[in-house]
């Protein structure tokens, strides 16, 4: 039987332990620093019709309607005036059994884990150093060592074990952006809700059919290197109230007083697609790469790179990395237009960007190509 080793217990490193949890030939054990997995976070994301698809083969059908939202529509928004620009129908890439799907990222951690059977998460532990040969060992924090013939590395943005393996700094860059979140409810819209301002866009999306909705902005800001590295700043309650005014202050859209559970985090993004040459260890998720989030793909292409990352083991291919080279391209220099996009701040600039808008939301060769290669493919 083959021993897997899979380090962090977020959405990649959950979906790839269902995909071993009906096949005997492997015993896996999940290896997670925190003690505890909060499951009462109610923020919000997006999975399209790539993802659904995955996990639909391990029971997300199952899941109950009113749980989860399937927005047809993204609609833009000019911020400032709350005038509508255009809008995108994203029910187009769907299927009868594959919607596009809006939810709490906790109900979709609940749903992973529900399928693990007790004792294959290991909670308090990270991984403190590792040796490769015929087995690779783990050498951990609570002084013992174990062997595994793969190493599975789904640990986040800021991959500790990235860093172990490639022995060298692999810490991820700041994005010049930070992201304000939190949550509204009753909201009279079950679609997507994208308003674009100057340097800055925000996000309104239900996450279920019970009048919740997600709250997310992305706003440019320049820190120095001492303040991004003080966590304290960003959950201030001074800070986080002086970013929700900025907020208020340059839309029309009456927000001020709606917003609960507001939290703010600096984005990072991966500079780089490492070479990894390691047989036998698999990074997912966005230990692997992170993308701007204006794209809303973060938690799609984790489950995608968990299912090709099993397969590679299950058929005993040599592909993994070539194959998610290609859409990572793909999805990243989506992610950067589209942030690019959408923080215009010259007016000419936003005029033109509208018209374009305006008419490439209604070409279907497009939409194929920009959404569809990324959705269906």
């Amino acid at each position: 039987m083959k021993k897997i080793a899979i380090i962090g217990c977020g959405i990649s490193g959950l979906y790839f332990a269902n995909q071993l949890q009906d096949k005997k030939i492997y015993d896996y054990t999940i290896y997670e620093k925190k003690t505890q997995l909060n499951l009462n976070d109610g923020y919000g994301i997006q999975l399209s019709v790539n993802s659904i698809k995955l996990l639909n083969e391990i029971g997300f059908n199952n899941i109950a309607s009113n749980e989860i939202s399937f927005p047809k529509k993204v609609n833009f928004f000019d911020a400032k005036t709350s005038k509508k620009i255009c809008e995108i129908d994203i029910s187009k890439f769907n299927t009868d059994n594959r919607r596009y799907t809006t939810l709490k990222r906790s109900l979709l951690i609940e749903f992973l884990l529900n399928n693990i059977p007790d004792g294959k998460i290991k909670k308090n532990i990270e991984l403190i150093s590792i040796e490769q040969g015929e087995k690779i060992k783990l050498s951990l924090s609570n002084n013992s060592t174990e062997e595994f013939d793969y190493l599975v590395v789904s640990d986040g943005v800021f991959s500790k074990t990235k860093s172990i393996i490639l022995s060298k700094d692999t810490s991820p860059k700041f994005f010049n952006s930070i992201a304000l979140r939190g949550n509204i409810k009753n909201i009279d819209n079950n679609d997507i809700s994208l308003y674009l301002g100057s340097n800055f866009h925000f996000v309104i999306y239900p996450v279920n059919q019970n009048k919740e909705f997600n709250f997310i902005s992305i706003i440019r800001k320049k820190f120095s290197k001492n303040e991004i590295l003080n966590q304290s700043l960003f959950e201030n309650s001074e800070f986080l109230k002086s970013l929700c005014n900025e907020i208020y202050q340059k839309t029309s859209l009456n927000l001020n007083g709606k917003l609960e559970n507001i939290k703010s985090f600096p984005i990072y993004v991966s500079d780089k697609f490492e070479n990894f040459e390691h047989k036998n260890i698999y990074f997912i998720g966005d230990a692997l790469f992170t993308f701007p989030p204006s794209f809303a793909q973060g938690a799609s292409q984790s489950i995608e790179a968990s299912k090709e990352a099993f397969e590679e083991i299950n058929d005993n291919t040599d592909v993994y990395y070539k194959k998610r080279l290609v859409k990572i391209k793909e999805v990243n220099w989506r992610s950067k237009l589209n942030h690019f996009a959408f923080h215009l701040s010259n007016p000419i600039l936003i005029f033109f960007r509208n018209l374009v808008l305006k008419k490439l939301v209604n070409n279907k060769i497009f939409l194929n190509n920009y959404l569809g290669r990324i959705y269906r493919d």
